[in-house]
């Protein structure tokens, strides 16, 4: 699984971002006025969508390149609107949910060919990239107006747990459907090596931060989009349009990888453990 986003969890070392900056929140119909942002600039009325990306936490070549940057809309939108971080999240967790709600129920007849695949795929594609924009834009709407919360953050990676738990389930769906003889071991550790980056973002706070890999290069980054998010849920909903049938070896690909990655994970945080005095 590739790297989530808590967005909205305020403290140092979340991503590889610096951390937001405490703020007072905008009650609802006021006009904002300077607010601090996570890189200590103010924002003199309006923030615009390059305010909100100027802060945005990353993810990855993909999800920087296009995730981040229609999170940035949508955040110009919201704020517009008076509408809270929390509301982006919701919808983040809703229309998530039922994306991949709507891939399952219909797995079945997709897979006896009594229904055609690639309207379900593309509702897949676009509506989980949609679903990813809004997790990108209540955290950058947070930490620019200065709404950044504990409770927030914590409410942010829950949903973040619960959409991509729905995601798995659909993936998993489709593959047994499209191959009744995937065996539920290979199910089992897809669904279990998919929250490994979960955790391990989760993890990237404080003292615990740390990369394997610290290059930046152009040539690393693009290798390293098979672990971003906003990629990887592209790649899946282009299977689904497309090919289906090929469901059973997107889990085996993304198990392989993400287990390797936990893997190296362990191997590498018990090497600088060892180091430590």
């Amino acid at each position: 699984m590739p790297p989530v986003n808590p967005t909205r969890i305020d403290q140092p070392g979340a991503s590889s971002d610096s951390a937001p900056a405490p703020g007072s929140t905008y009650p609802p119909g006021s006009t904002p006025g300077p607010a601090p942002s996570a890189a200590g600039r103010s924002f003199a009325g309006t923030p615009t969508a390059a305010d909100y990306y100027a802060v945005n936490r990353g993810g990855g070549l993909f999800s920087e390149a296009i995730s981040q940057r229609i999170g940035a809309r949508i955040a110009v939108g919201a704020h517009k609107r008076h509408l809270s971080p929390t509301v982006l999240t919701i919808l983040n967790l809703g229309l998530g949910c039922l994306v991949s709600f709507i891939v399952i129920a219909t797995a079945g007849p997709v897979a006896a060919g009594t229904l055609w695949a690639a309207p379900i795929g593309l509702l897949a594609l676009i509506g989980w990239q949609l679903a990813y924009a809004f997790d990108c834009s209540d955290g950058q709407l947070a930490r620019v107006t200065g709404q950044s919360s504990t409770a927030g953050g914590r409410l942010d990676v829950l949903c973040d747990v619960a959409v991509q738990s729905s995601l798995v389930a659909a993936l998993a769906a489709t593959a047994k459907a499209q191959e009744p003889a995937t065996p539920a071991w290979l199910l089992a550790a897809f669904a279990a090596t998919w929250m490994v980056n979960l955790v391990t973002s989760v993890m990237q706070t404080g003292t615990q931060a740390a990369s394997m890999v610290t290059s930046t290069s152009l040539p690393v980054r693009a290798v390293k989009l098979i672990r971003d998010y906003g990629a990887v849920i592209a790649l899946a909903g282009v299977v689904l349009t497309v090919a289906p049938q090929w469901a059973v070896w997107f889990v085996g690909l993304f198990t392989l990888v993400n287990g390797g990655f936990l893997a190296a994970s362990i191997a590498f945080a018990g090497r600088a453990s060892l180091r430590s005095p």
